[in-house]
Parts: C-alpha cells; sequence; structure tokens
C-alpha cells in the first residue's frame, strides 16, 4: 500500500468510528482482534449516539466522498438486503459536489479534443452549469452549426480516487465475510462488485455517449422520450459533447402544473416507456432518477419525456424477459403455484428446491396485497418481495434483475408522483399480454420464422451437401459400431475360454496334490498336475489384452 492509500484507509476508518457504524455490528459476531484494534484508537469516539443506524451510515457517506455517495445510493436500491428504514435514509444522498476550477476543466477539455476550446465552440461558460461525483457540465455554442450544447468532462484524477476507494471496500468486504461469514445475508463483497462494475461503466463517457444514440435511435419516432442528440466525433473517454435541451425537471410539479400538463397521460407514458425499453428493445435505462429525466415544455396536452444520463443501461435475455412478464401475469391471476415453478424453471432458485414449501411462501407474501386496490399494488415492491422471498429458497444473484428492480420502483415512484391514481396494472396489462402472445403464440413463431429466414435461405445452397456429409457420417458411424461390437463380442468370447481353462487347470492341480498327499497311484497324480499346469499354460496364453474400443 502507498503513503496516499494508508493516509485514505485511516481517513475512512476515523469516519466510520465518528459515526459508530462499529457499534452496529454484533458483539457476538466481533472477533477480539477486531475489539482489541477499536480499543487502540480510543480517541475517535461515537459523536452521533442519538441517531438510528441507517442515518448515521447516510451521513457518514456523505462525508466520506462522491464514491461513497454514489454507493449508498446504489445500496438504498437494494431493498432485498436492507430494510426500508435503512434503504430510505440512503435515498436522501445528494449527488452534488463543489465545481473544479474551470481553467483546469479547459485543459482537460483540449486534451481530449487534440485543439482549442475555440477551435470547435463560442461562447464557452466556465461556470459549470452543473457538477457531481465524476463529472462536470459546460455549457458552449457549436461553431459548425450554432446550436447550443454542453460538454461533460470527468473530474480530474477521478479514475484513480475510484479505484483507490472501490480497492479499499473490496478488501473491507472481504473482511466483513470472514467477520459474517459466507451465508451472511449483506452479501458484502457481491455488493461491492456489482458496485465496481456499475460505477466503472459510468467512468467511461465515450459508452455513455454510445448507449445515448441506441436508446434515441429506438425512440426517433415515438413521440415519448426525446434523448439529445450526440455529437460522436467529439465523444471521448472522458469527455462528451451532446445538444442542451430545454425542459422541465420532472420533479417540479408546480411548473408541470402551471403550464398545463396532462399529468395521467405523463405518468401513464412514463409506464409505458418503461416496459418498452425492457421487452420490446432489451435495452432499458437503468439510472432513471428525477434528476436525469425532464419534460418538454412542448405540447403540454400531449407530453413527452427527456432523458439524460445513459451511463447505465440494462439488458435481459429473452429467457429473463418471458419469465419476468409471466410471473406478473401469474401474480394477478394470483397463480403462486406457477411463480414457484417460473422460478426453478429460470435457473433463479435451486432446482432441488421444495415447490409445495416456495409456493406457500410466495402465497403468504403476496396474498396480503389483493387487500389492497389496484391503483396501490406496486409492481416494483411485488418484485422486490418476491426477491426477497426467493433468497431464503438460496436464490442466486441476477445483476440485471437488481437493475431492473431498481428501474421499476424509480418509475412507479415518478408516476405516482405525478398523478397518485396511476393504476399501473390497467396500463401495464396490456402490454405485457400482447407480448406474450407474440413470443409464445401463433404470431411469435411466425415472427421467429421470419427472423431466422435470411440465415435459412443463406445456407440453402449448402443444405444438399450438409445431408450427404451427415448421413456419410453416419453410415460411417455405424459401420464403426458394427465393428467395435464385433471386436467386443470376440473378446468376450476369449475371456470366457481364458476363464474356463484356468479354472479346469486350478482343479486338476489340486485334484493331484490331494492324490500325491494320500500316497495314491502316483501316475494319476503326476497326470493331473501335468494336465493342470498345460490348461494353465493355455488359460494363460489365450486371455485376451487390454484394449480400447
Amino acid at each position: 500500500m502507498t503513503l496516499k492509500s494508508i493516509r485514505r484507509a485511516y481517513q475512512v476508518i476515523k469516519i466510520t468510528l465518528h459515526y459508530g457504524l462499529d457499534e452496529l455490528i454484533p458483539s457476538k459476531m466481533t472477533p477480539w482482534y477486531f475489539k482489541l484494534l477499536r480499543n487502540c484508537l480510543f480517541w475517535i469516539r461515537n459523536q452521533h449516539k442519538n441517531k438510528v443506524g441507517g442515518e448515521r451510515l447516510k451521513l457518514a457517506m456523505q462525508e466520506l466522498g462522491p464514491v461513497y455517495i454514489k454507493f449508498g445510493q446504489m445500496l438504498s436500491t437494494r431493498r432485498d438486503l436492507l430494510s426500508d428504514e435503512w434503504a430510505e435514509e440512503l435515498a436522501m444522498l445528494q449527488d452534488r459536489v463543489p465545481p473544479f476550477d474551470s481553467a483546469i476543466a479547459r485543459e482537460m477539455i483540449e486534451a481530449e479534443l487534440g485543439a482549442t476550446i475555440d477551435t470547435y465552440f463560442e461562447d464557452f461558460d466556465d461556470t459549470p452549469l452543473a457538477s457531481a461525483s465524476i463529472s462536470q457540465v459546460h455549457t458552449a455554442t457549436l461553431k459548425s452549426n450554432g446550436k447550443a450544447v454542453v460538454l461533460k468532462v470527468l473530474r480530474p484524477d477521478v479514475e484513480d480516487q475510484v479505484h483507490a476507494d472501490i480497492q479499499l471496500m473490496s478488501q473491507t468486504a472481504s473482511f466483513l465475510e470472514t467477520l459474517l461469514g459466507h451465508g451472511n445475508r449483506l452479501r458484502p463483497a457481491e455488493v461491492i462488485e456489482d458496485y465496481r462494475t456499475t460505477i466503472e461503466g459510468e467512468l467511461n463517457l465515450k459508452l455513455e455517449a454510445l448507449n445515448a444514440i441506441r436508446l434515441r435511435n429506438n425512440f426517433l419516432d415515438s413521440g415519448s422520450l426525446y434523448i439529445p442528440y450526440m455529437y460522436e466525433e467529439l465523444c471521448f473517454t472522458r469527455l462528451i459533447v451532446m445538444e442542451r435541451i430545454d425542459g422541465i425537471p420532472v420533479s417540479d410539479m408546480a411548473a408541470l402544473k402551471a403550464q398545463g400538463t396532462n399529468l395521467k397521460k405523463l405518468a401513464e407514458r412514463g409506464v409505458e416507456l418503461f416496459f418498452t425499453q425492457v421487452f420490446r428493445d432489451n435495452f432499458f435505462h437503468a439510472d432513471m432518477h428525477p434528476g436525469n429525466i425532464f419534460v418538454s415544455r412542448e405540447h403540454p396536452d400531449d407530453p413527452y419525456y427527456i432523458g439524460l444520463d445513459c451511463g447505465i443501461m440494462g439488458t435481459l435475455t429473452d429467457e429473463d424477459k418471458r419469465y419476468l412478464a409471466e410471473n406478473f401475469l401469474a401474480f394477478f391471476n394470483r397463480d403462486y403455484r406457477r411463480i414457484a415453478q417460473l422460478y426453478i424453471e429460470s435457473g433463479w432458485v435451486s432446482p432441488d428446491t421444495d415447490i409445495g414449501a416456495f409456493e406457500q411462501a410466495v402465497k403468504v407474501v403476496c396474498e396480503p396485497m389483493f387487500n389492497k386496490p389496484l391503483d396501490e399494488i406496486s409492481f416494483g415492491h411485488v418484485l422486490l418481495e418476491l426477491f426477497r422471498t426467493a433468497r431464503r429458497f438460496d436464490m442466486v444473484v441476477q445483476p440485471q434483475l437488481v437493475l431492473l428492480e431498481k428501474t421499476l420502483l424509480y418509475i412507479e415512484g415518478l408516476g405516482r408522483q405525478l398523478y397518485p391514481q396511476l393504476d399501473l396494472w390497467q396500463t401495464a396489462k396490456p402490454f405485457l399480454e400482447d407480448w406474450m402472445s407474440e413470443q409464445v403464440g401463433p404470431k411469435g413463431m411466425a415472427k421467429k420464422i421470419k427472423q431466422e429466414m435470411p440465415y435459412w435461405i443463406d445456407k440453402l445452397p449448402e443444405l444438399p451437401e450438409l445431408v450427404y456429409d451427415n448421413l456419410k457420417m453416419g453410415k460411417n458411424f455405424v459401420k464403426s459400431q458394427n465393428q467395435m461390437l464385433a471386436r467386443y463380442l470376440t473378446q468376450q468370447q476369449r475371456s470366457h475360454k481364458s476363464n474356463y481353462l484356468l479354472l479346469t487347470s486350478a482343479v486338476l492341480v489340486i485334484c493331484g496334490t490331494l492324490l500325491f498327499n494320500q500316497g495314491a497311484t502316483l501316475w494319476a497324480s503326476y497326470t493331473c498336475i501335468t494336465s493342470g499346469t498345460i490348461l494353465w499354460l493355455l488359460g494363460w496364453r489365450s486371455r485376451p489384452k487390454n484394449r480400447k474400443f
């Protein structure tokens, strides 16, 4: 470890103890060396004994800085691991940090462009439009077309800071795994690994730009979602340049109402957008918190969303999509047996799971929800509770499902904020039923045939040769099998003959020995022994040799 990393480790330990996070670990699970280390740092005391555990953790992460703030935000979505109280505390973490010097921002932008800012832009604003833990945003005008753009640049040395903090987190997680045991509910090593994947993806702004381009193309003519245009030739690993948009933050209810926005339609479109991204495109924005979503000022009676920050995107396999859709449909049909079967068929839980016990556990979770009106049932919480239940049956962690769950919770919270009477089932059910009919019905079969047809047409000229080759291989295989069978039968016959001769020789030798000991006629004794010896030699020579078939 370097001196810098040692200092950072001490700072993290100091803040952790300052907020009394060590006291949250049960005493019976704390080893003697941990207690000894804590006593050695006697001058650091818990200054927040009057606060609950979740609030202490939130304040500690806030003080630890950007990497820990984003980690806390990610952890707040893991309600399968944390209680609602802790998750809600962490959800209040805000990713706002002071901006860094604009002179440094200029240097970093010019280093990525390989030219001065004046070469491509005019009216570059040194005052940042926004500043977050990973990046900073400045505005400018593009010289080539006079359009307003924003430049998003990574913070200086942010990669080194992230990697150092992630390494420290991993080491801490490994220690906690040892301390709590691998069967513990929190699974710290797994959580840190998920976070590593997420935050390292956010450090590559070129990837964010490519994600935005793909999402934009998916909704070019939708009228529901607008993704700002990316100037791909000006996008790099540490810098991206995109169209500047003018919209109302989706959390600004006063402004939305002031312009007469159709909030019911806006809320329903949010749900439709989620299911379209997941089931139609299999490419969904997995960081749709209110700070990344705006509403257009145009057509308030027919509003559409504007999406930003495509650094974290999610995808599902075809099997995952089908099982999820069936899960939702089975839930509203109260078919708990089918839900249990789906979890086992999908491989999310072990095939050895007692399906009857699992069905009962699902029923205990889901049945009380039907006492609520449909417009109060949360898809996100249904999925969350099902995952929690499956954890008790050793559910295998599915990172892509965690992203989906987080996104669904965001969308539902947003929809109900816009329109509290939103009935997600009424909005989503037709979509899910149509999608399922297209996947498993005649439409689905026709669609798959249509998709595969170009491939088979391309392979059609090769078909006669492939058929001939396979028939020839089959003929050779049968011939080979017959030859192996013949060799096997011959070897078995030789084996039986050899065993017969060896057994007969043993009997004759024993008989000759007995006659000799009893003083019988010597010629009879010698004849038996000699015959037995000859048969033994014949049997030994005729024994089959070991050979592979």
